[in-house]
């Protein structure tokens, strides 16, 4: 079997996209250690990110949609570099929070023109092949984020796992130059790469209902695994810091599985696909409501899987849902998702945690899947699992 370069390229973009986003998790005991702040305090370092991907990733769109989708990935990487290195010389919480922020403003650089990119240098039939590669290199970025500072880190202390993570990036930049074939499809100006596109694709019923299915994907995902780790800490578990770490290796499991879901959408249609993912995503869910450790660490394996399998039916079906101006419409999408993700850390504490504990929690994960899937299989109704490519 060949190698082949284009989609190695876009599997290592996603891998790259995510590899920074969560990677202070890992240590953020460290760095509440080192200068004597709080926990919460040291966890906006990973909430600054994510509030800077929400608000540049619908603009970034517009930038990729003018300049291309090659380049404008590429120059995201490797300008991503320059916060990562100066993370490593931080020397206090303000310093740590610009820098992150920064790289949050570059990340939908990376990760929106990769989604487009897809939907237009592949045939509809092979694009939800592709997508899931795309998702499952993401899957790993995020893990190997996250355990690469951990290691490194428990041997030469926080600042060695962001400078390995940098050098890792550098890495990544060059293979996308040299395995991404340029842009071949004549890009759109005026119509395709401003705020008139963005304002048109908030007139798509299609993609607004996508936009909704990201919330909810990221939504469920950060309260599922921001809250299980309470319920696990407490009794009949009782599992340590290092054993919760452990959780996250269910994450190469959604990746493994993710390259699957083009098969699946293939065989069953892009709508029935994402509602059986979904219900797969629910029964995980009920299975860690038992005792058992075995069973919660095989729940969130199926949650995993199905979650994963959603993400990636719905970021291929943004561009068949855009009909112009294609990474603009995964921008607005990516806004959608990390709101959602916000939303999925706050929302399940304030509501439900302090009176129903992890089954309130569960039960309303499973009412926003339940909806999200009641969403998909109103507004997808008159979409073939394939569209023409426009």
């Amino acid at each position: 079997m060949t190698f082949d370069r284009p989609r190695a390229a876009v599997t290592i973009g996603g891998f790259c996209a995510f590899l920074d986003l969560y990677a202070p998790q890992a240590v953020l005991p460290q760095l509440a250690r080192d200068f004597g702040i709080s926990a919460a305090a040291a966890g906006s370092t990973v909430g600054i990110s994510t509030l800077a991907v929400a608000g540049a990733a619908p603009f970034v769109g517009m930038l990729a949609d003018r300049l291309g989708r090659k380049i404008t990935i590429v120059a995201a990487v490797l300008l991503l570099t320059l916060p990562s290195i100066m993370l490593v010389l931080a020397n206090g919480l303000d310093q740590i929070l610009l820098w992150r922020f920064a790289q949050g403003l570059l990340l939908p650089a990376i990760f929106s023109p990769v989604v487009a990119y897809v939907s237009e240098a592949w045939p509809p039939d092979e694009s939800a092949d592709v997508m899931g590669l795309y998702v499952a290199g993401s899957a790993l970025g995020g893990f190997s984020g996250r355990f690469i500072t951990a290691l490194m880190a428990e041997h030469f202390g926080w600042r060695s796992g962001f400078a390995v993570l940098t050098l890792v990036t550098v890495a990544c930049g060059l293979a996308i130059w040299r395995w991404m074939p340029t842009d071949r499809r004549r890009l759109r100006s005026t119509a395709g790469g401003g705020f008139v596109a963005l304002f048109g694709h908030l007139r798509n019923p299609a993609l607004l209902a996508t936009c909704v299915v990201g919330f909810a994907v990221l939504g469920s995902m950060v309260a599922t695994f921001t809250y299980v780790n309470f319920h696990l800490a407490a009794p009949p578990y009782r599992l340590s810091t290092a054993q919760l770490g452990m959780i996250f290796l269910v994450y190469p499991i959604g990746a493994a599985a993710a390259p699957a879901s083009g098969l699946l959408i293939r065989r069953l249609g892009r709508r029935r696909a994402v509602v059986l993912a979904m219900a797969v995503s629910g029964l995980g869910l009920t299975a860690t409501l038992g005792t058992s450790l075995a069973a919660v660490i095989a729940g969130l394996a199926l949650f995993v899987i199905g979650v994963f399998t959603v993400q990636s039916a719905a970021m291929g079906f943004v561009g068949q849902a855009a009909r112009f101006a294609k990474a603009t419409a995964v921008g607005l999408y990516v806004c959608s998702y990390y709101i959602g993700g916000s939303v999925g850390a706050v929302v399940p504490g304030l509501l439900v945690w302090r009176t129903a504990g992890w089954a309130g929690c569960v039960a309303l994960v499973l009412v926003v899947l339940t909806a999200a899937a009641a969403v998909v299989w109103r507004t997808w109704r008159e979409a073939p699992a394939f569209c023409a490519a426009e």
